[in-house]
């Protein structure tokens, strides 16, 4: 039953990073309004989200080595998914735009 709870809570939680970033999406041409991130505070907060979960999901694994009590292995295991898809959707957004740039750079002046 946690691992449902958990996991809804994690897409929960995408779905209002999501709704966050639709909501602050402004034309290019339009300087970025005072107090609203920039789009390399968003990414640099992303980046520090993935690393965060993936030293969660070390020290867990960790935990559970050891024998800690009360860690048990379906978290070791859920908080190593979480800490897996987090990295490749931060690989994926990587990727996009190292590609953007590409195509930008490729573009005639």
């Amino acid at each position: 039953m946690t691992q449902g709870i958990e996991f809804n809570r994690l897409v929960l939680e995408m779905r209002s990073l999501q709704a966050d970033a639709m909501a602050r999406q402004k034309p290019v041409m339009e300087p970025p309004a005072a107090g609203m991130p920039s789009f390399s505070d968003m990414l640099g907060q992303a980046v520090n989200k993935v690393n965060e979960t993936q030293q969660a999901s070390s020290q867990l694994a960790n935990a559970f080595e050891m024998g800690t009590a009360g860690v048990d292995l379906t978290d070791v295991m859920i908080a190593s998914q979480k800490a897996s898809v987090s990295f490749q959707a931060m690989t994926q957004v990587r990727n996009k735009l190292v590609q953007a740039y590409q195509d930008i750079m490729q573009m005639p002046v």
